[in-house]
């Protein structure tokens, strides 16, 4: 995937049913298009191409283009992969891409991104197709030994399985490697993408390699993307391009022992990942800091910030509000995104926290005025996802939302605030610029656009009557002048191999960021005579220049090891270096050429990527309906029931556009020596979720009987829920907010149920319960940062009904509300949680399971009338980079203190009790595993008994 996508939650799923009383069974909720979109299909030897409407013309040349890499992107691991299913999302506006195994499908989410450092200067389909393409070659490699095993056993759940042990890095890093040898750009020739590593290793800070694994709450960990790329690539380079291949099938012949992958990669080669991974930083090390010798750096003084160098910060994509003054954003692992403002000796000021901000390198600041976009989901369809205007008003310090439900990727404000350019992709592949309207997001005019080049990183000149644009064309990227009345545009820098970005206006100039020296600085292109001059030249490269208005000076940004800081300098043409216009294989870049030329699938790509031309034979468009397709058959097997007293023989399916969930199988109960088979269904394709769950089965209790003394009884049972849940997303701003809103009808019958009296109240006797069940769940919580352990500001609240309303059969009735506040603490990272709940009540025939939280460690009383009260107040203790061997890295320690309270009363009967205690949890990962795991202890006082307890405590198993 092109960033962090890959789960395979769904993998223990089987595991996970649970064979108890519980009379519905809901399987989750998955994202989907809306129930309007007709989608079609496309087909090619090797794969079916799912598409909606309108985008027939992208879908067959994607289909080409996956044909043309099948062979080559999967031949140093030595595989073609068999036919799969690519899935073209079209209604989100977010830019990625995933393979998955449940069910085994691709997904391309298709609108062009406006971030320089995914793509480069390829299309940005191209990069999907080849990077999205070798993780399906990477996963059909476990189709051998143990892997296939698995595979015939559970089906690609029991794949999936298998491929646990297979390090995030190497996944993530041979797929860039791959779109780095057989294409003209890939991430492994953008320096960018390598920064954050040159930053530590040049700043001193050469990581364990468990840390390098696992993170740190502290420090920038470059992600698995970027360690994976020169871990494999340094391999491919000393041990041969197909070295993974071969460590590949070694490792899934026999992959179920603890550090199995590291084994095999020695068995292989001589070297454990340990091994691998210090040769590498101790290379990349001495060759940047060889790079770095004799480079004159050009002076800048950076702009004074509240954080320190304890904790990663960033302040990045520098907007002058005025000739003193910049607006920033600010993130890092202690901070949720957020706009502030830096001055020359000032103090930082925060001006407002941002939401689930889209681009922000796009920020743009105008006439008193900050803009910028925001993800906005649609509420029930998770794959209709928005990207609309914020508009802040730097003075009165409001934001107002100018338009609702565009797909803008990008928007900058002209210099007087009252007119923006915004770039959008439509669910057609279509690129569009548009001139709007500041104060109602109205479309003033919309530019011509005849060959559908993407439109890159607008930016108004000082006047706002030109702007400055970079568009990707076949040869790479050009930099344009666009003069808006007229819609004519200029070409300042021919298409080019040149990952050019954030031009920006400035007199006879035009500033922008080029890589052609190796690391990416701010250039200027003179736009009579078309020359270009270097500007700046930093330690680790500088990054989105801003003039400032008084056109004196230039802000940008650089990476740091302790994060990004924004700098200032004098804008002095005089000053600036001349440079040449970039040629192919200039500047040499080490790791990228020498895996080009050991990469045996250049052999057969020829020139399939990067040219836009796509030959193949016509395909033909076929009509894709759901429901035809909707029993697709991905797990099976035979697990253990979570109480480990028992089996399943289950299957798992579920279609390749995820509208229909299927799950049935039977079980064996080891304790009552008894059997059942049950079925779930979830259809989500329309705007209520559907659902129904049946099970048939056979109890074994020891009772009283009908003629006296006691005996075992058998008896049969029927179960079935049919129900439907509508699930709301509700965000617009930094406060998360859902909705859901559920109602079932419930039947449970037994036959041949002999006892005189039930075995207790939950038991369904020999009348038959008919139940009817509502419920409503709405949250809001403030978004949090990672070094957060909870939110520290937000609510929620449930409601519960449930009865008998139909006057047959068992009577019951339940009630029950449950709230919660959240609040921050004494600290940073700190959080509180006070919940309240009520519950009443009719159970003389039956009882339903409580709807509210109950103490800790209490027994459960049920009262007919249930009041519950908690406080809880959580911290991190300390943050730490603990190594004990090759078993276990502790990032973490983290503390609780809670008290309990409940209140309950039948008739003339009360009572009441509490519990208090401590948590004391460690977040760590054991054997080099990337996901953290958090465990620890909790020692509680029990009121009902009068004691303290320590009981084991499990919060985080990593899914």
């Amino acid at each position: 995937m092109i960033f962090s996508f890959r789960t395979l939650l769904p993998a223990v799923a089987l595991a996970a049913w649970s064979g108890g009383a519980a009379l519905a069974q809901t399987l989750p909720i998955l994202d989907q298009v809306p129930a309007s979109v007709r989608w079609f299909e496309v087909r090619t030897p090797h794969f079916r191409v799912l598409y909606p409407e309108g985008f027939a013309d992208r879908a067959r040349r994607t289909a080409h283009r996956l044909e043309q890499v099948h062979e080559p992107a999967g031949a140093s691991l030595g595989l073609a992969a068999r036919p799969v299913t690519v899935v073209l999302q079209t209604r989100t506006t977010v830019g990625n891409g995933f393979v998955t195994l449940l069910p085994r499908r691709s997904e391309f989410y298709t609108t062009f991104p406006q971030d320089p450092f995914l793509a480069g200067t390829l299309d940005w389909l191209d990069e999907l197709t080849v990077h999205e393409y070798r993780h399906v070659v990477q996963y059909d490699k476990a189709h051998q030994g143990l892997g296939q095993l698995g595979y015939i056993l559970g089906g690609y759940g029991g794949l999936g399985l298998t491929t646990l042990g297979v390090p995030d890095w190497f996944a993530e890093g041979d797929a860039v490697g791959t779109e780095t040898a057989l294409t003209r750009s890939g991430r492994g020739r953008i320096p960018n993408f390598d920064a954050p590593l040159r930053a530590n290793l040049l700043a001193g800070r050469r990581y364990s390699y468990a840390k390098a694994v696992a993170g740190s709450f502290r420090d920038n960990v470059p992600n698995h993307y970027v360690l994976g790329y020169f871990l494999t690539t340094r391999l491919k380079r000393t041990a041969g391009a197909t070295t993974w291949g071969e460590v590949l099938n070694r490792y899934y012949h026999f992959p179920v022992y603890p550090l199995s992958f590291s084994d095999k990669l020695r068995r292989t080669t001589g070297l454990r990942t340990d091994d691998l991974y210090a040769r590498t930083m101790q290379e990349l090390d001495s060759t940047w800091r060889a790079q770095q010798a004799g480079r004159e750096l050009t002076p800048a003084t950076e702009l004074p910030v509240a954080a320190t160098e304890k904790v990663f910060t960033e302040y990045q994509y520098p907007q002058y509000v005025d000739n003193n003054t910049v607006l920033a954003l600010k993130s890092g692992l202690g901070h949720t995104p957020q706009l502030v403002e830096l001055s020359r000796g000032g103090r930082e000021r925060r001006r407002w926290v941002l939401g689930l901000h889209h681009n922000a390198e796009q920020l743009s600041v105008g006439g008193g005025k900050a803009a910028w976009l925001e993800f906005r989901y649609g509420p029930r369809w998770q794959q209709q996802v928005y990207s609309e205007l914020r508009v802040l008003n730097l003075t009165t310090g409001e934001v107002s939302r100018p338009d609702r439900r565009t797909r803008y990727t990008a928007a900058v404000l002209a210099p007087d605030g009252q007119r923006l350019l915004a770039v959008s992709t439509d669910s057609a592949y279509q690129h569009r610029l548009h001139l709007l309207d500041t104060g109602t997001g109205a479309v003033l005019r919309t530019f011509d656009n005849p060959r559908n080049l993407p439109y890159l990183h607008p930016r108004f000149s000082a006047d706002g009557r030109t702007a400055a644009i970079v568009r990707l064309e076949p040869a790479g990227k050009s930099l344009e002048l666009l003069t808006l009345e007229t819609d004519q545009s200029r070409t300042l820098l021919p298409a080019a191999n040149d990952n050019i970005s954030h031009p920006q206006p400035w007199q006879d100039y035009v500033l922008f960021n080029s890589p052609r020296s190796g690391q990416d600085e701010v250039y200027a292109v003179h736009t009579q005579t078309g020359e270009v001059r270097q500007i700046t030249a930093r330690l680790v490269g500088a990054y989105h220049a801003a003039v400032s208005p008084d056109g004196q000076r230039l802000a940008f940004h650089e990476v740091r090891a302790q994060g990004s800081r924004v700098l200032e300098m004098a804008l002095q043409p005089e000053q600036w270096r001349p440079v040449s216009s970039p040629t192919a294989g200039t500047p040499a870049n080490r790791y990228a050429d020498e895996l080009t030329a050991g990469e045996p699938g250049t052999r057969t790509v020829g020139p399939v990527l990067p040219h836009d031309s796509v030959a193949g034979a016509p395909l033909v468009a076929r009509r894709y309906r759901r429901l035809p397709h909707a029993f697709n058959a991905y797990g099976w097997g035979l697990v253990q029931s979570p109480s480990g007293t028992g089996l399943n023989l289950g299957l798992r399916a579920q279609d390749v556009l995820s509208t229909t969930q299927l799950m049935v199988g039977t079980g064996y109960d080891g304790v009552e020596r008894t059997g059942r088979v049950f079925a779930d269904v979830s259809y989500q394709g329309l705007w209520p979720v559907l659902d129904v769950s049946v099970e048939h089965g056979a109890r074994r209790v020891a009772g009283v009987l009908a003629a006296g003394g006691v005996d075992y009884d058998r008896w049969q049972y029927n179960r079935l829920s049919v129900g439907s849940r509508l699930p709301l997303t509700l965000t617009t701003s930094r406060m998360l907010t859902s909705l859901t809103v559920g109602a079932y009808y419930q039947l449970e019958q037994t036959q041949g149920y002999d006892l005189v009296a039930q075995p207790s109240r939950t038991e369904v006797g020999r009348r038959p319960l008919h139940a009817l069940v509502g419920s409503v769940a709405f949250a809001r919580t403030l978004r949090q940062s990672y070094r957060d352990v909870g939110p520290r500001w937000g609510q929620s609240l449930s409601l519960v009904w449930r009865g008998t309303p139909f006057g047959t059969g068992l009577s019951a009735g339940q009630r029950a509300a449950q709230g919660s506040l959240f609040l921050p603490g004494l600290g940073w990272h700190h959080a509180i949680r006070l919940r309240a709940g009520y519950q009443w009540q009719q159970q003389r025939e039956y009882r339903f399971g409580s709807a509210i939280f109950y103490p800790r460690s209490l027994p459960y009383l049920s009262y007919n009338q249930l009041t519950t009260l908690s406080a809880e107040y959580r911290l991190p203790l300390a943050d730490m980079h603990w190594d004990i061997g090759r078993v276990l890295y502790v990032q973490r320690l983290k503390g609780a203190a809670f008290v309990d309270g409940v209140w309950g009363k039948s008739g003339r009967s009360a009572g009441s009790y509490y519990a208090m205690g401590f948590d004391l949890s460690a977040v760590f990962n054991p054997l080099r595993l990337r996901t953290p795991l958090e465990a620890g202890v909790r020692t509680v006082y029990n009121s009902a008994y009068g004691r303290w307890e320590l009981q084991p405590l499990v919060l985080n198993i990593g899914f």
